[in-house]
């Protein structure tokens, strides 16, 4: 089988000059090598593209016993933006499952050259990430404590630190820096061909210079592939094209949206210095000089991010393989500038090449992967965003444990394709992103900052009136959502502009809309939830809901059902609320992201059935959240109609007037514990019923709130949030849901078995809130999510979403604890003792604030306003 690979991969390994990243290319326009072997009949996946996303996918598939694959190229292994990959593989990452991906893609890199006698380059050399500012340094800091608490070495050092470890850096403008010893070098092209070395041992097929045309589909499912040298049947394809992945999703029977586009990539590559560089010489990123610089044969390859990118390729394939595009040192210019300002004995150093390469950018600086919303068998990786040999082990693991398993091993939703819709695949929308991107990779991000191109996507019918108003916008899947409203006479500019790990300007803003709620009414804009409504002519809606979802459905017609939508594992693949609309007819609502992901999970489970229809009614409905105990008062006064407990208790739904609208199905529910209801509207009345809403409500004190309003009342009152506290790892039992959970409803439901052995066994970690007791609103640096948690000096766990609580003056996080054995670091079952026991901190950029940790679901504490020292936490209750 070996053999037989060689000779028709012919493979450039063994070409010194196949190595060497200055040599001339052969142009793609040379003569066509033969193939003398032919293309296998069918397969059971067919994976386009031998990149080192292709190589690492095929690789762990045969590893987990999948080996009926075949592997396309269109032009030569490796020799697409993988050759070109400047070779640095670092753990330091903002994002959690890219850290891991990146951990255990340098541990992979680390023993393949022993596993397949193919020399992959690896060194261990260590980064150093630099910081010439105070927040770039606390940044670096935030990412150190991620990186300690995961096992992987990493300190903050000094300026002197930084020259003692690299004499050529400059230091005199560095207040600190971060340093990753085990952060590392590969020869990418060669780690790629390593794992198809390693693949085909394993049976995997691989051809070069063969190109898919287009993947066959029926019925939504993959059934094969069209390439130039004849067809393939198979179960699976797997796209990993780089950056063609955009129009090879577009040029199937079926259309699959891959939103990535390519920027033009620089680096330089030098010739060794008079006394070479050594071989293990740290890599040096310097985030705030926008660029990176390495070792590279004595003389070093530096590269970077510009603040003004080139986009590319915006139409067909250019290129079979990548070239070196045109040299532009004009543009490259700034950031040479920034090379010699912190390397400046390279001044006499003479430049061998400057290298321009293609790289794939997407909407929001994360990889892409996963399976498509729209064709089932369909997955894809692609979109690495210059960080492809750091993922490229971790990213094909997780997915070739999804095809096998259903699932990967860890929570990739921050990388799942069904995070973006079509609207994302608009040309015009990515052509004008990524060039924002790609200053990003460097850029500083503060918590909570925002996209500014391809805004003004979707919008409410009420954003202009809101936007008049003061309204300050965010950004969900394309959709406009208010933050907060700037008061007339405040400084809008400096409001827009304020970036910081601190307390942000917006803080009495916020404040005061928390207050409203509380103490009179305020309205927020919701209307990017998610929106389905399910129905059927017979009893097939309930009977499908009743098994995909864990709560009772069987409720009387008016009630609100809050309710998870679990996998097999009992993990939230949705949590939401379901409205029975009357006894065949359900109106569901789930977060704004859910609405790709959760419309696919549905139609994959539902029965193909004419009798049961789905219907996406988001653009349909405007949702305003009416917030407050005088919420009862306006909405009264506006219908003409009893809104009293007793004529609408909580989680009841009715269809009834507003103003002149009629249709308007009001629910009591606001998602923040908080007494009101909210009104989704047609989307004809909006303006009216706002109109309405706030003339009505000038005599209660009513005003505009935003999200962040939202954020700090649902966090206070331990309300967890999809996608950001819940995920499909995250099970009710772990989150004080249980009583959102029917195990003896009269029906067996997805997730069913595994809760009821959680039930019986206990669980393995569980949703906590902690109350910072020793931190200083205005002095300390702020918890905004994905700090570690320390119980009694172990680590436990981290938060997943935090914010102030106005009601309590105090920082409220919320986290998963975890318990294991000291000795033996065997996972240990989390009780309520084991939380309440514990001396808790929480670490913010590496220092500790104590926390008081409480186990409780839904509270009624915050019925009334208290200040903190009237509050005796110990006495916290369950409701």
């Amino acid at each position: 089988m070996f053999l037989r690979l060689l000779s028709d991969v012919r493979w450039r390994a063994a070409n010194p000059k196949w190595r060497r990243m200055t040599c001339s290319w052969r142009s793609t326009s040379s003569t066509a090598e033969p193939h003398p072997v032919s293309l296998p009949a069918q397969a059971q996946v067919v994976i386009c593209g031998g990149g080192i996303m292709g190589t690492s996918v095929a690789y762990h598939l045969s590893k987990m016993g999948w080996t009926d694959i075949v592997l396309l190229e269109q032009g030569r292994l490796a020799a697409g933006t993988t050759r070109f990959c400047a070779g640095i593989v670092s753990a330091a990452r903002h994002v959690s499952i890219e850290l891991k991906m990146a951990d255990y893609s340098n541990k992979l890199y680390q023993q393949l050259e022993q596993e397949t006698g193919v020399k992959t380059g690896y060194m261990k050399t260590g980064s150093i990430s630099l910081a010439q500012t105070q927040d770039r340094l606390i940044s670096l800091k935030r990412i150190a404590s991620s990186l300690n608490v995961m096992g992987i070495p990493c300190e903050i050092i000094t300026p002197k630190q930084v020259a003692q470890l690299h004499p050529l850096i400059n230091i005199h403008d560095l207040v600190g820096a971060m340093y990753v010893p085990e952060d590392a070098l590969v020869s990418s092209a060669n780690v790629s061909l390593a794992l198809a070395t390693a693949a085909s041992r394993n049976g995997v097929q691989i051809h070069e210079r063969t190109s898919v045309s287009h993947v066959s589909v029926q019925k939504g499912c993959v059934t094969g592939v069209e390439t130039d040298r004849g067809p393939i049947q198979c179960q699976y394809f797997v796209n990993c094209a780089g950056q063609w992945a955009y129009e090879l999703g577009h040029s199937g029977e079926e259309t699959v949206n891959i939103p990535l586009h390519a920027c033009e990539h620089f680096y330089l590559l030098t010739h060794p210095l008079k006394e070479p560089l050594a071989s293990n010489l740290p890599t040096i990123v310097d985030p705030d000089g926008r660029i990176y610089i390495r070792n590279w044969q004595g003389g070093i390859l530096s590269g970077g991010f510009e603040k003004n990118p080139k986009p590319l390729f915006t139409e067909g394939r250019n290129q079979l393989e990548i070239q070196n595009l045109q040299e532009d040192w004009d543009h490259f210019e700034p950031l040479l500038s920034a090379l010699l300002r912190r390397m400046p004995d390279l001044e006499a150093l003479q430049i061998m090449q400057l290298v321009n390469c293609p790289e794939s950018f997407t909407p929001d600086m994360r990889c892409i992967m996963g399976e498509s919303p729209t064709v089932r068998g369909y997955f894809v990786l692609a979109g690495m965003n210059s960080a492809g040999i750091s993922y490229g082990g971790g990213a094909g693991k997780y997915l070739a444990e999804w095809m096998v398993n259903g699932y990967p091993s860890e929570n990739v939703w921050p990388l799942d394709l069904k995070r973006f819709g079509t609207l994302q695949s608009s040309r015009t929308f990515l052509r004008h992103r990524v060039m924002e991107v790609m200053p990003l990779m460097c850029d500083l991000k503060v918590p909570r900052w925002d996209f500014q191109t391809g805004r003004q996507l979707r919008t409410s019918p009420l954003y202009d009136r809101l936007d008049a108003q003061g309204a300050r916008w965010m950004e969900k899947h394309g959709f406009e959502r208010v933050k907060y409203f700037v008061p007339p006479g405040k400084d809008l500019l400096d409001l827009d502009q304020s970036k910081t790990f601190y307390k942000p300007d917006w803080f009495d803003i916020v404040g005061s809309e928390v207050k409203c709620c509380k103490e009179a009414v305020c309205v927020i804009d919701m209307s990017s939830f998610t929106k389905f409504e399910i129905s059927s002519t017979g009893d097939q809606a309930l009977e499908s809901l009743q098994y995909l979802f864990s709560n009772d459905l069987d409720v009387p017609v008016g009630h609100v059902v809050h309710t998870g939508m679990l996998n097999e594992k009992g993990g939230y693949e949705n949590d939401c609320s379901i409205a029975r609309l009357s006894k065949r007819s359900f109106f569901m609502i789930s977060p704004t992201d859910q609405q790709v992901h959760c419309w696919a999970w549905l139609k994959n489970r539902l029965p193909d059935d004419s009798n049961l229809t789905m219907e996406d009614v988001t653009w349909k409905y405007t949702a305003l959240n009416l917030i407050g105990p005088r919420a009862v008062d306006v909405l009264s006064e506006l219908s003409y109609a009893p809104i009293t407990p007793e004529h609408f208790p909580s989680l009841f739904c009715k269809e009834m007037s507003v103003g002149y609208a009629n249709g308007i199905r009001v629910m009591s529910i606001t998602h923040t514990g908080e007494p009101g209801f909210m009104l989704y509207i047609p989307i004809e009345y909006a303006l009216h019923v706002y109109n309405e809403v706030m003339n009505m409500g000038q005599k209660y004190g009513i005003r505009n709130a935003g999200y962040y309003a939202l954020r700090s009342l649902r966090i206070e009152k331990f309300f967890a949030f999809w996608g950001q506290d819940l995920d499909a790892f995250t099970t009710p039992m772990e989150c004080g849901r249980e009583f959102q959970v029917k195990l003896e409803k009269g029906m067996q439901f997805v997730g069913q078995e595994a809760l009821l052995e959680q039930k019986q066994n206990g669980v393995y970690k569980r949703f906590t809130m902690f109350i910072l007791e020793d931190h200083d609103t205005d002095m300390d640096l702020w918890p905004w999510w994905g700090e570690p948690i320390f119980r009694n000096g172990r680590y436990v766990g981290k938060t997943t979403s935090s914010a102030y609580s106005y009601t309590l003056e105090r920082h409220v996080c919320l986290g998963f604890v975890q318990h294991f054995d000291e000795k033996t670091g065997e996972e240990l079952v989390v009780t309520t003792d084991f939380i309440n026991q514990g001396e808790y901190e929480i670490d913010i950029a590496g220092q500790r604030f104590q926390a008081k940790a409480k186990l409780y679901p839904f509270s009624s504490l915050f019925t009334h306003r208290r200040r903190k020292d009237e509050v005796e936490l110990s006495g916290y209750q369950r409701e």
